[in-house]
């Protein structure tokens, strides 16, 4: 399989995922979950809307929720500097991708678009900030989540999302393979293995959202906490190690609407030039080492509120 050539120099500096806004059908019970049991703290609050961060996040979130019919709004990344907005703007529009500019709470310019994928994506070069929180032992909850760090999207345009986000300068870390067909790929921009994953399934969906925690202790002491809670049943996989992709131990939960999150300790990193992707093949690919996932970990993922039917097809490239 041939896979495209890093685009190195973009026309545009992504720097990494930032933040996810999803609509939940109770704000208290979410909030009980996210900060009492994932451990992000409150940066603000209204009546409708949660605006979460992690610990060590001085941006003022990275995780949105806002009362509603379970669903996601936005998938949301930075960039750089105003300019590379405006020149966003130019490559979504020139690909033809609708975009449009919006004011957004707690953020500065915001452009909004979706990618071939049917992804909706926001993009923004600023946002107010808080105090990190890192250093003080007394805000740590549950998880202790520090930062987001991921999202997977299931969709069967894996291959034309690869060629998309590889001229965006997202660079491949890993990739699955099956009879041939690509079947996962993990891209990132702020080099560890992944910013943004896209899995072949019916879509497009989000799959779940990341965040690290600061050690592997935190994966058992979240379990015992639902398992006290008698809520053994948001405890859906793990914990374990992937043994392919990435090596992390991982833990993913399922918040009270449904919504998958992944905690996870630590991963390697992928900066240097030299690094290669490293390529899976199934019946090799285990990505629970040695637990297997259940079904609904495969088949089950959260629909997002926007998806835009008239965007024009991306023209894939030939690799």
């Amino acid at each position: 399989m041939r896979l495209p050539t890093p685009v190195y120099k973009p026309a545009f500096n992504v720097t990494r995922a930032s933040h996810l806004v999803s609509r939940v059908s109770d704000l208290q019970a979410s909030r009980a979950f996210y900060c009492e049991t994932l451990g992000l703290v409150v940066s603000d609050e209204d009546a409708t809307t949660l605006w979460l961060r992690g610990l060590e996040e001085a941006c003022h979130h990275s995780l949105v929720l806002k009362q509603g019919e379970p669903s996601v709004e936005r998938v949301g990344m930075r960039v750089l500097t105003e300019e590379d907005l405006d020149l966003a703007q130019a490559h979504f529009a020139g690909a033809g991708f609708p975009t449009r500019w919006v004011e957004v709470a707690h953020q500065g310019r915001t452009l909004q678009t979706t990618d071939p994928a049917g992804t909706p994506l926001e993009f923004c070069a600023t946002m107010e900030t808080r105090p990190r929180l890192f250093a003080d032992a007394s805000r740590y909850r549950g998880a202790c989540a520090l930062r987001l760090d991921h999202f997977q999207v299931v969709t069967p345009k894996v291959r034309e999302s690869l060629a998309f986000y590889n001229e965006m300068g997202f660079r491949l870390s890993e990739y699955v393979v099956a009879d041939g067909n690509l079947e996962m790929i993990f891209l990132q921009r702020k080099g560890n293995p992944h910013d943004i994953v896209f899995a072949n399934r019916e879509g497009p969906r989000l799959h779940h959202v990341a965040f690290q925690v600061p050690e592997t202790s935190q994966l058992m002491h979240v379990c015992d906490l639902l398992t006290g809670q008698d809520k053994e049943d948001q405890i859906e996989f793990g914990p374990a190690r992937h043994f392919s992709p990435g090596l992390a131990r991982f833990l993913y939960l399922r918040d009270p609407d449904g919504h998958r999150v992944e905690l996870f300790p630590s991963h390697y990193h992928t900066i240097d030039i030299e690094d290669e992707p490293i390529k899976w093949e199934v019946p090799a690919f285990k990505v629970g080492g040695w637990i297997v996932p259940p079904d609904r970990w495969w088949s089950d993922a959260i629909a997002f509120a926007e998806f835009i039917e008239d965007a024009a097809p991306f023209v894939q490239s030939d690799f």
